[in-house]
């Protein structure tokens, strides 16, 4: 990763992550204001987000920082993501069940709302659960091996 002695990156390396990070701002914006492509719009959507929280890790961009400390900072923030993305889904899930009214079964939209699977039915909603459980587990690997 490195030539220098403690294992940090380059000044090359340090850039390359650097404008790595930028540039993938920068994309994910041309990709919302581009006019022809829809799909292209929902990716930059999507991509804001990621860019917005990859742009954490631009503190740590600097030459003689490890290469582990970035992906250790990276794994925090993606934990951090993830929980409160579970604790946003089921705080949407009691907003519905305090606030609304229940669905009109004899109504087309009622139908298809009670036809729905529920939110934690959702292969999604799973998926972001068992990475919010497993990464402090990772986290926790990386520090060990990092103090041995």
């Amino acid at each position: 990763m490195s030539k220098q002695g403690n294992g940090g990156m380059t000044p090359a390396a340090a850039r390359k992550v650097e404008y790595t990070i930028i540039g993938l701002g920068v994309l994910a914006l041309l990709m919302i204001f581009q006019p022809f492509n829809i799909v292209l719009f929902t990716i930059g959507c999507i991509l804001v987000v990621v860019a917005g929280l990859i742009n954490n890790l631009l503190p740590l961009a600097r030459p003689g920082v490890p290469g582990r400390s970035v992906l250790k900072a990276a794994m925090i923030v993606a934990m951090i993501f993830c929980i409160v993305l579970v604790v946003a889904i089921f705080a949407a899930h009691l907003y519905g069940v305090f606030f609304l009214k229940p669905p009109d079964p004899n109504t087309a939209m009622g139908k298809a709302q009670l036809a729905a699977k529920p939110w934690y039915m959702h292969g999604f909603t799973w998926t972001v659960a068992a990475i919010a459980v497993v990464l402090p587990f990772l986290l926790r690997f990386v520090s060990r091996k990092e103090n041995s």
